[in-house]
């Protein structure tokens, strides 16, 4: 697929764009010695940009849309390099020519409703207050304590709206005055952005920004790592600055003040994955696992790739709207890993990593050996009385 204009015209769109550190590579490896992608089939990231030094006058198939952001290369890179940034710049000068491999034809569709709904999952707008239907959530005022945001996963996607509704059930167990946007809310933007769709994200995020402000927001606490760290890194390109805080670090903040005590026993060998956008680009790591150690009964092992080195599970980048093959699915890998560790739960705390890991449950047959749960209802578990 090619590029019309001339070499010296891409190379500027690509700084324009955000990429301009591409320059400073001088090819080590070492991005692709970590990069997930080669733990299933071949590929460079050096080359992309390599490619990107010389104008990207061709498009190598789909390889600019796979990076899923994970963070892995930006770790060793020795040149600060910015892979990602690099990597998002190419894509908006691919998005600018409507040059689009096949796998992301369901990121169009995406974009299309966020655009129409805010939301990326062709849902009406008018019904992302439903998963809150028959529960004690109040629309956000000015006076209270926080905003849970509940992000559009949580509000849409079946599976994900039980993590919706544990998280009510533990707030109002612990007293806290808390209120939610309802249809007012909007996607935080984060992936429609890193698949190079930037007037998109933008007009979410200023949406959002006029809707908190309007309302009185000081304090979110989001489930999203995503939401998580857009708000957090991102928003503020709009000279705005809230107060964020990820749902792990909320409950581990309810718990060490006493507002939430975690009673009932678990009784069960778990295991912990870090996502990336709460781990890697957030150094967020200990609140979670200070939780689940927390927990009666519980025994917490680690997996191999834990940490600041945890596997990616895929989702990241916008890849969650894309066509993976089965056989290239890092989340295989992932729960592979989990199920080495002898734990009976895999408790992680992002809904892309939840999404990805169900699936790959069923790949794998592994539904009798291995649970998938968001932290939120494990600590639901822990707090809420059991009724006989």
């Amino acid at each position: 697929m090619e590029i019309v204009p001339p070499f010296n015209e891409v190379v500027e769109e690509i700084k324009e764009a955000g990429g301009d550190a591409f320059r400073h590579c001088f090819q080590c490896g070492l991005c692709d010695s970590v990069c997930p992608w080669n733990r299933v089939r071949q590929f460079s990231i050096r080359k992309i940009i390599r490619e990107a030094t010389f104008g990207l006058t061709e498009i190598d198939g789909e390889n600019i849309w796979r990076c899923t952001t994970c963070g892995r290369c930006p770790q060793y890179c020795p040149r600060g390099v910015k892979q990602i940034e690099v990597g998002v710049s190419l894509r908006r000068v691919a998005s600018d020519y409507e040059v689009f491999p096949s796998s992301v034809r369901s990121a169009r569709t995406a974009r299309a409703s966020l655009i129409s709904e805010g939301n990326p999952l062709q849902v009406e707008r008018g019904k992302r207050r439903d998963w809150a239907e028959g529960l004690n959530v109040m629309d956000f005022e000015e006076e209270m304590e926080v905003l849970f945001f509940v992000g559009c996963y949580l509000s849409f996607d079946p599976r994900m709206k039980n993590v919706a509704r544990a998280t009510v059930e533990i707030l109002n167990q612990a007293g806290v005055n808390f209120g939610i946007l309802g249809n007012e809310e909007n996607c935080c933007g984060e992936s429609i952005r890193k698949i190079g769709s930037e007037q998109v994200f933008r007009d979410l995020a200023k949406e959002n920004i006029k809707t908190f402000i309007d309302k009185g927001v000081k304090k979110i606490v989001v489930s999203s790592p995503h939401c998580y760290h857009t708000f957090k890194n991102e928003y503020p390109e709009f000279m705005v600055n809230f107060e964020v805080v990820h749902m792990s670090e909320y409950l581990a903040e309810l718990v060490a003040d006493g507002r939430l005590k975690l009673v009932n026993p678990c009784e069960q060998t778990i295991t912990y994955h870090d996502p990336c956008y709460l781990g890697r680009h957030n150094e967020v790591y200990e609140a979670p696992r200070e939780l689940l150690r927390n927990l009666p009964g519980t025994d917490l092992v680690e997996m191999a790739d834990t940490g600041a080195q945890s596997l990616c599970c895929g989702g990241g980048g916008g890849r969650i709207w894309m066509d993976t093959p089965k056989e290239e699915r890092f989340s295989d890998l992932r729960l592979e890993q989990a199920k080495a560790t002898g734990a009976k739960v895999l408790v992680t705390a992002c809904p892309y990593c939840i999404t990805n890991f169900e699936e790959s449950r069923l790949n794998l047959e592994y539904e009798k050996v291995l649970e998938i749960r968001d932290i939120t209802e494990v600590i639901r578990d822990a707090v809420v009385p059991v009724v006989d």
